[in-house]
């Protein structure tokens, strides 16, 4: 990924993301989605200088969504083994 050093520390590492709760994941879902429509209305009225912003948020959301997704299925996977046992 290349960013500036200003826009580094606005970003989230998959580390950090995968630390967090399912709480906290959906508020940075939210958060990340806000910017993004907010980054779409900037390339609209052609305010966006660089562009490849958007395409980082949409990663950023797409990897929030995974481990989402990955958390869920290991906690439906553990309610699967509590039946068995």
């Amino acid at each position: 990924m290349y960013l500036t050093r200003t826009n580094y520390f606005e970003h989230m590492d998959i580390k950090e993301l995968k630390n967090k709760s399912a709480s906290e994941l959906h508020k940075a879902l939210a958060e990340k989605r806000e910017k993004l429509r907010e980054l779409r209305f900037k390339d609209a009225a052609k305010q966006l200088k660089n562009i490849r912003e958007v395409r980082v948020m949409r990663k950023e959301i797409s990897r929030v969504l995974t481990l989402l997704n990955q958390k869920r299925n290991s906690e439906s996977d553990q309610k699967d083994i509590k039946v068995i046992n």
